[in-house]
């Protein structure tokens, strides 16, 4: 019955490409630690040094937090001033989010993109890679993430957009039953 509403649709494609980014990047931050201790294990205890596994600790944390981003927004992960926030009605609540999705959210997001651009598409070009010896020589892939993260941020401030229109035009209950018939 639900899958005939197109907005729904698109709600439900885009939280769905959040969710898997975010449960796919989440792994990197166990992969993080081990590489972590690998790193300090080597260097205290081996007196061996690795600048490549030093630099990977670098690359995902930033791969957590940069695209990691889109899947917090999704979850309301991000921070808000929850003492003017909290006690408003669910329709309240549904103004804020479109206000701040078309002013705040959009505009940023697309600002971040449109400034990296050229810095990225240099550091591609020029095959970017680590300043230190030794190090990883794809610098131009860890900078990649910088376009990704606002992509990911914009995809699913549309499904927030629509989400809320949906609860503003009294149709929330199509996006709740849909997530009880296609839990994530």
């Amino acid at each position: 019955m639900n899958n005939k509403n197109p907005i729904v649709a698109v709600i439900r494609g885009l939280d769905s490409l959040s969710e898997w980014t975010g449960r796919s990047i989440a792994w990197l931050t166990l992969l993080m630690v081990l590489v972590t201790f690998v790193v300090v294990v080597m260097r205290y205890i081996l007196n061996i040094g690795n600048i490549q596994l030093q630099e990977s600790v670098i690359y995902m944390h930033s791969f957590v937090f940069l695209l990691g981003a889109g899947y917090t927004l999704k979850h309301d992960g991000h921070v808000r001033v929850d003492i003017f926030y909290r006690p408003l009605s669910e329709r309240g609540k549904a103004i804020i989010n479109i206000v701040g999705t078309l002013f705040l959210l959009l505009p940023v997001s697309l600002f971040i993109l449109w400034i990296s651009w050229d810095y990225v598409m240099f550091s591609w070009h020029t095959m970017e890679g680590s300043q230190e010896a030794g190090g990883i020589d794809a610098l131009y892939i860890l900078k990649s993430s910088l376009l990704l993260m606002p992509v990911l941020m914009v995809l699913q401030g549309i499904a927030e957009l629509l989400r809320n229109l949906l609860v503003l035009t009294g149709q929330a209950h199509l996006t709740e039953a849909d997530a009880q018939e296609h839990p994530l």
